[in-house]
């Protein structure tokens, strides 16, 4: 995990840091896209080449 996502926040409760990493998370997976995966995000790609 990139230490910037926990960093630039002010995180004042066990929740906040919970919903903070699931929206880290939720965006590794499913909003970045990248070119070695042919300008897919990983679940995408996971999604095309698991069936």
């Amino acid at each position: 995990m990139e230490s910037e996502m926990y960093y630039l926040r002010k995180l004042m409760d066990k929740a906040g840091l919970i919903a903070a990493i699931e929206e880290y998370i939720r965006y590794y997976n499913t909003g970045r896209y990248q070119i070695k995966l042919s300008s897919m995000t990983p679940m995408e790609y996971h999604e095309a080449y698991a069936a």
